[in-house]
């Protein structure tokens, strides 16, 4: 069995849904596909494309990104009401999106937001990012915090897990070193809104060989605490430099794959 990741997939541009399509239908029968999060916004668009992985791949499992929780178009009024619609949808296209055992390897999502643990938002950020316009929350739900504190109550009784390998993945970034140092400083505005030093913490607890992760749009691999974190953005077609633009495979016979 080999394991491969992506996120970031953004299918609602062409170019990406082509990628997709053209996707082997036979290479990776055998195999693991974990997707962190933000394919689309879009319901229908959302099950078409987790519909046509799940019939080139073993097993599809998946964490819903920024973008699934998005109800912009208002005929969802509330995100977690759409993130429950996420999760009946994925349970109907036999999409894995809870803890799963093969062998002696776990495979554990973890569920988040981000906290502005990573520093405090800017003018600039409040205005221009976008889930402050298209994600409408409920009314004990109004702040950065209470809302990833919801969402990391949901991982509290899967952080026990053991086997030989364990791994997590989530969208959004457990710790903020996993950036380079090499990121320009005026990219750094955007790291409050990347992910949460709490889930940082119950990565720690659930002491897993690789955790995946996404958001952040640019490609890494490095290990921290032993542990190895893995980003494959697939990412915007213009992010050409910063975005590997494949599967990546993380676990089993190492390597990339168109």
């Amino acid at each position: 069995m080999r394991v491969f990741a992506v996120s970031d997939l953004h299918a609602d541009y062409a170019e990406n849904r082509a990628w997709v399509a053209q996707l082997s239908a036979e290479d990776y029968q055998q195999d693991v596909l974990i997707l962190a999060g933000d394919v689309t916004d879009n319901l229908k668009l959302l099950r078409d494309v987790l519909r046509g992985l799940r019939t080139r791949f073993r097993e599809v499992l998946f964490v819903p990104g920024n973008h699934e929780l998005w109800v912009q178009d208002g005929a969802i009024a509330c995100s977690l009401e759409k993130f429950e619609l996420v999760n009946q949808l994925c349970d109907e296209e036999g999409v894995r999106r809870t803890v799963w055992h093969d062998g002696n390897v776990s495979f554990v999502p973890l569920y988040s937001w981000y906290d502005f643990s990573f520093g405090e938002p800017d003018r600039h950020l409040l205005r221009a990012w976008r889930d402050f316009r298209a994600c409408a929350w409920p009314s004990h739900l109004q702040d950065a915090a209470a809302i990833n504190q919801y969402f990391l109550a949901l991982n509290e009784p899967v952080l026990q897990t053991r086997n030989e390998t364990v791994i997590s993945f989530s969208h959004f970034l457990p710790r903020i070193d996993v950036m380079s140092p090499r990121i320009p400083e005026e990219r750094r505005r955007v790291y409050p809104v990347l992910g949460s030093k709490a889930l940082g913490q119950q990565i720690n607890d659930l002491r897993p060989t690789i955790h995946v992760y996404g958001h952040s749009h640019v490609n890494q691999s490095i290990e921290l605490d032993s542990v190895r974190y893995i980003n494959n953005a697939f990412a915007y077609p213009n992010e050409e430099r910063i975005a590997r633009k494949g599967l990546h495979c993380i676990y089993g016979e190492v390597g990339d794959a168109k």
